[in-house]
Protein backbone atom coordinates (compact mmCIF):
# COMPACT_ATOMS: atom_id res chain seq x y z
CA UNK A 1 0.00 0.00 0.00
CA UNK A 2 1.23 3.49 -0.82
CA UNK A 3 0.52 4.86 2.66
CA UNK A 4 1.95 1.89 4.57
CA UNK A 5 4.50 2.94 7.21
CA UNK A 6 7.73 0.92 6.86
CA UNK A 7 8.87 -1.00 9.93
CA UNK A 8 11.95 0.30 11.67
CA UNK A 9 15.12 -1.74 11.60
CA UNK A 10 16.56 -2.88 14.94
CA UNK A 11 19.17 -0.11 14.89
CA UNK A 12 16.57 2.52 14.01
CA UNK A 13 14.38 1.32 16.89
CA UNK A 14 17.32 1.58 19.33
CA UNK A 15 17.95 5.18 18.26
CA UNK A 16 14.25 5.98 18.53
CA UNK A 17 14.11 4.57 22.08
CA UNK A 18 17.13 6.69 23.02
CA UNK A 19 15.39 9.81 21.75
CA UNK A 20 12.14 8.96 23.55
CA UNK A 21 14.02 8.40 26.83
CA UNK A 22 14.99 12.09 26.79
CA UNK A 23 11.75 13.49 25.35
CA UNK A 24 10.97 16.92 26.77
CA UNK A 25 7.49 15.78 27.87
CA UNK A 26 8.54 12.45 29.35
CA UNK A 27 6.79 11.96 32.72
CA UNK A 28 8.76 12.74 35.85
CA UNK A 29 8.65 11.24 39.34
CA UNK A 30 6.12 13.90 40.33
CA UNK A 31 3.77 12.54 37.63
CA UNK A 32 4.17 8.97 38.85
CA UNK A 33 3.87 9.37 42.62
CA UNK A 34 0.18 10.41 42.85
CA UNK A 35 -0.83 7.58 40.51
CA UNK A 36 1.15 4.85 42.28
CA UNK A 37 1.24 5.78 45.98
CA UNK A 38 -1.10 7.12 48.64
CA UNK A 39 -0.43 9.61 51.45
CA UNK A 40 2.94 10.75 50.08
CA UNK A 41 4.88 13.05 52.44
CA UNK A 42 8.09 14.61 51.15
CA UNK A 43 11.10 14.73 53.46
CA UNK A 44 13.99 17.15 53.11
CA UNK A 45 17.67 17.70 53.74
CA UNK A 46 20.86 15.74 54.35
CA UNK A 47 21.40 17.26 57.82
CA UNK A 48 24.82 18.31 56.65
CA UNK A 49 24.73 20.92 53.91
CA UNK A 50 21.46 21.46 52.01
CA UNK A 51 18.26 20.04 50.56
CA UNK A 52 19.13 19.00 47.03
CA UNK A 53 16.11 19.54 44.76
CA UNK A 54 17.46 17.05 42.21
CA UNK A 55 16.56 14.13 44.47
CA UNK A 56 13.14 13.68 46.04
CA UNK A 57 12.61 11.55 49.15
CA UNK A 58 9.49 10.76 51.09
CA UNK A 59 7.17 8.34 52.82
CA UNK A 60 4.05 6.85 51.28
CA UNK A 61 1.71 3.89 51.29
CA UNK A 62 1.80 1.36 48.48
CA UNK A 63 -1.35 -0.78 48.60
CA UNK A 64 -1.46 -0.08 52.33
CA UNK A 65 2.22 -0.92 52.91
CA UNK A 66 4.45 1.87 54.28
CA UNK A 67 7.32 2.49 51.84
CA UNK A 68 10.14 4.95 51.29
CA UNK A 69 10.19 6.62 47.86
CA UNK A 70 13.37 8.12 46.42
CA UNK A 71 14.02 9.44 42.93
CA UNK A 72 15.70 11.89 40.61
CA UNK A 73 13.69 15.00 39.81
CA UNK A 74 13.37 16.58 36.39
CA UNK A 75 11.18 19.55 35.63
CA UNK A 76 8.27 19.93 33.25
CA UNK A 77 9.53 23.33 32.08
CA UNK A 78 12.65 25.50 32.16
CA UNK A 79 11.88 27.00 35.59
CA UNK A 80 11.39 23.57 37.19
CA UNK A 81 14.47 22.17 35.47
CA UNK A 82 16.63 25.00 36.77
CA UNK A 83 15.26 24.42 40.29
CA UNK A 84 16.09 20.71 40.10
CA UNK A 85 19.41 21.24 38.29
CA UNK A 86 18.05 19.25 35.32
CA UNK A 87 18.00 16.07 37.39
CA UNK A 88 21.74 16.19 38.19
CA UNK A 89 22.23 15.72 41.95
CA UNK A 90 24.96 17.24 44.08
CA UNK A 91 26.56 15.11 46.82
CA UNK A 92 24.03 16.34 49.37
CA UNK A 93 21.31 14.74 47.22
CA UNK A 94 22.90 11.32 47.56
CA UNK A 95 23.48 11.89 51.28
CA UNK A 96 19.81 12.83 51.66
CA UNK A 97 18.84 9.63 49.84
CA UNK A 98 21.12 7.56 52.07
CA UNK A 99 19.69 9.18 55.19
CA UNK A 100 16.21 7.95 54.31
CA UNK A 101 17.41 4.58 53.07
CA UNK A 102 18.92 3.93 56.50
CA UNK A 103 15.71 5.08 58.13
CA UNK A 104 13.76 2.66 55.93
CA UNK A 105 16.15 -0.15 56.81
CA UNK A 106 15.69 0.54 60.54
CA UNK A 107 11.91 0.09 60.25
CA UNK A 108 12.13 -2.57 57.50
CA UNK A 109 10.21 -0.35 55.07
CA UNK A 110 10.59 -1.31 51.40
CA UNK A 111 12.47 1.25 49.30
CA UNK A 112 11.32 2.14 45.79
CA UNK A 113 13.57 4.36 43.68
CA UNK A 114 12.95 6.12 40.37
CA UNK A 115 16.02 6.69 38.22
CA UNK A 116 16.07 9.45 35.59
CA UNK A 117 19.29 11.47 35.39
CA UNK A 118 21.87 12.51 32.80
CA UNK A 119 24.40 11.94 35.60
CA UNK A 120 25.58 13.43 38.86
CA UNK A 121 26.43 17.13 38.74
CA UNK A 122 30.11 17.67 37.96
CA UNK A 123 30.46 21.28 39.10
CA UNK A 124 33.42 22.50 41.14
CA UNK A 125 31.35 22.85 44.32
CA UNK A 126 29.99 19.32 43.96
CA UNK A 127 33.50 17.92 43.59
CA UNK A 128 34.74 19.94 46.56
CA UNK A 129 31.94 18.54 48.72
CA UNK A 130 32.74 14.95 47.71
CA UNK A 131 30.48 13.90 44.83
CA UNK A 132 32.39 10.70 44.13
CA UNK A 133 32.60 9.77 47.81
CA UNK A 134 28.87 10.31 48.31
CA UNK A 135 27.97 8.00 45.41
CA UNK A 136 30.51 5.37 46.50
CA UNK A 137 29.15 5.42 50.04
CA UNK A 138 25.61 4.94 48.74
CA UNK A 139 26.74 1.89 46.77
CA UNK A 140 28.41 0.44 49.83
CA UNK A 141 25.52 1.15 52.19
CA UNK A 142 22.82 -0.01 49.75
CA UNK A 143 24.64 -3.33 49.44
CA UNK A 144 24.15 -3.79 53.20
CA UNK A 145 20.44 -3.02 53.40
CA UNK A 146 18.22 -5.77 54.72
CA UNK A 147 14.99 -4.31 53.47
CA UNK A 148 13.63 -4.80 49.93
CA UNK A 149 14.83 -2.30 47.32
CA UNK A 150 13.26 -1.95 43.86
CA UNK A 151 14.66 0.51 41.31
CA UNK A 152 12.71 1.66 38.25
CA UNK A 153 14.65 3.26 35.37
CA UNK A 154 12.07 5.66 33.96
CA UNK A 155 14.06 7.82 31.54
CA UNK A 156 17.80 8.15 31.17
CA UNK A 157 20.01 6.39 33.69
CA UNK A 158 23.58 7.59 33.33
CA UNK A 159 26.76 6.62 35.11
CA UNK A 160 27.27 6.74 38.89
CA UNK A 161 24.59 9.40 39.08
CA UNK A 162 22.05 6.65 38.36
CA UNK A 163 23.80 3.88 40.30
CA UNK A 164 23.80 5.98 43.46
CA UNK A 165 20.13 5.05 44.04
CA UNK A 166 19.86 1.93 41.86
CA UNK A 167 21.67 -0.87 43.68
CA UNK A 168 18.49 -2.83 44.22
CA UNK A 169 17.17 -6.35 44.68
CA UNK A 170 15.15 -5.81 41.53
CA UNK A 171 15.86 -3.34 38.72
CA UNK A 172 12.96 -2.66 36.35
CA UNK A 173 13.12 -0.54 33.25
CA UNK A 174 10.51 1.24 31.18
CA UNK A 175 10.41 0.05 27.59
CA UNK A 176 11.90 3.26 26.17
CA UNK A 177 14.29 4.08 29.01
CA UNK A 178 18.07 3.81 28.63
CA UNK A 179 20.76 2.81 31.13
CA UNK A 180 24.46 3.33 30.46
CA UNK A 181 27.82 4.38 31.87
CA UNK A 182 27.89 7.56 29.78
CA UNK A 183 25.78 9.46 27.28
CA UNK A 184 26.10 8.46 23.63
CA UNK A 185 27.66 11.78 22.68
CA UNK A 186 30.15 11.46 25.55
CA UNK A 187 30.94 7.90 24.46
CA UNK A 188 31.61 9.02 20.87
CA UNK A 189 33.72 11.96 22.05
CA UNK A 190 35.90 9.77 24.27
CA UNK A 191 36.21 6.68 22.07
CA UNK A 192 36.34 8.19 18.61
CA UNK A 193 37.04 11.88 19.37
CA UNK A 194 33.97 12.65 17.26
CA UNK A 195 30.66 13.58 18.95
CA UNK A 196 28.95 13.46 15.55
CA UNK A 197 29.09 9.65 15.75
CA UNK A 198 26.47 9.78 18.49
CA UNK A 199 23.99 7.49 16.69
CA UNK A 200 26.65 4.86 16.17
CA UNK A 201 27.51 5.08 19.87
CA UNK A 202 23.85 4.55 20.85
CA UNK A 203 23.88 1.22 19.04
CA UNK A 204 27.31 0.14 20.29
CA UNK A 205 26.53 0.83 23.95
CA UNK A 206 23.58 -1.58 24.16
CA UNK A 207 21.76 0.68 26.61
CA UNK A 208 18.13 -0.13 25.82
CA UNK A 209 15.91 -2.29 28.01
CA UNK A 210 15.83 -5.11 25.44
CA UNK A 211 19.62 -5.23 25.24
CA UNK A 212 20.16 -5.09 28.99
CA UNK A 213 17.63 -7.82 29.69
CA UNK A 214 19.31 -9.99 27.07
CA UNK A 215 22.73 -9.42 28.67
CA UNK A 216 21.38 -10.92 31.89
CA UNK A 217 21.61 -9.61 35.44
CA UNK A 218 21.68 -5.88 34.70
CA UNK A 219 17.90 -5.50 34.81
CA UNK A 220 15.15 -7.88 35.90
CA UNK A 221 12.18 -6.82 33.82
CA UNK A 222 10.80 -4.46 31.19
CA UNK A 223 7.69 -2.35 31.81
CA UNK A 224 5.72 -1.66 28.59
CA UNK A 225 4.82 1.88 27.56
CA UNK A 226 2.01 3.28 25.41
CA UNK A 227 2.79 3.50 21.68
CA UNK A 228 5.25 6.34 20.99
CA UNK A 229 6.25 6.58 24.65
CA UNK A 230 5.18 7.25 28.23
CA UNK A 231 4.49 10.93 27.53
CA UNK A 232 1.48 9.92 25.43
CA UNK A 233 -0.32 8.56 28.52
CA UNK A 234 1.50 9.19 31.83
CA UNK A 235 -1.39 7.83 33.93
CA UNK A 236 -1.49 4.52 32.07
CA UNK A 237 2.31 4.26 32.36
CA UNK A 238 2.11 4.90 36.10
CA UNK A 239 -0.52 2.18 36.54
CA UNK A 240 1.63 -0.25 34.54
CA UNK A 241 4.59 0.56 36.80
CA UNK A 242 2.35 -0.02 39.82
CA UNK A 243 1.38 -3.48 38.58
CA UNK A 244 5.04 -4.39 38.03
CA UNK A 245 5.91 -3.16 41.53
CA UNK A 246 3.08 -5.21 43.05
CA UNK A 247 4.41 -8.37 41.44
CA UNK A 248 8.04 -7.86 42.44
CA UNK A 249 7.42 -6.47 45.93
CA UNK A 250 5.14 -9.37 46.82
CA UNK A 251 8.01 -11.79 46.25
CA UNK A 252 10.54 -9.72 48.19
CA UNK A 253 8.24 -9.24 51.19
CA UNK A 254 8.09 -13.01 51.62
CA UNK A 255 11.87 -13.09 52.10
CA UNK A 256 13.73 -12.71 55.40
CA UNK A 257 16.17 -9.80 55.92
CA UNK A 258 19.12 -12.16 55.43
CA UNK A 259 17.60 -13.57 52.25
CA UNK A 260 17.06 -10.03 50.92
CA UNK A 261 20.69 -9.14 51.65
CA UNK A 262 22.07 -12.32 50.07
CA UNK A 263 19.85 -12.08 47.00
CA UNK A 264 21.04 -8.54 46.27
CA UNK A 265 24.68 -9.50 46.82
CA UNK A 266 24.37 -12.49 44.49
CA UNK A 267 22.59 -10.43 41.83
CA UNK A 268 25.37 -7.88 41.52
CA UNK A 269 28.19 -10.43 41.80
CA UNK A 270 26.77 -12.26 38.79
CA UNK A 271 26.65 -9.23 36.49
CA UNK A 272 29.32 -9.66 33.83
CA UNK A 273 30.22 -13.18 34.99
CA UNK A 274 31.88 -15.31 32.34
CA UNK A 275 33.83 -18.54 32.18
CA UNK A 276 36.73 -19.61 29.99
CA UNK A 277 37.04 -22.99 28.32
Amino acid sequence: MANEIPELTKDEMIIKRYEISMHKNRPTIRDYIPNIFDDFIELHGDRGFADDKAILCGLAHFNGIPVTVIGHVKGRNTKENIASNYGMPNPEGYRKALRFMKQADKFHRPIITFVDTPGAYCGVGAEERGEGEAIAKNLMEMSRLRTPVIAVITGEGRSGGALGIAQANCVLMLENATYSVISAKGFASLLWKDPKREKEAIIKQRMTADDLLELGGVIDGIIPEPPEGAHKDPVLTALTIKTALENKLGVLLDMSPDEIYNQRYKKFREIGFFSEF
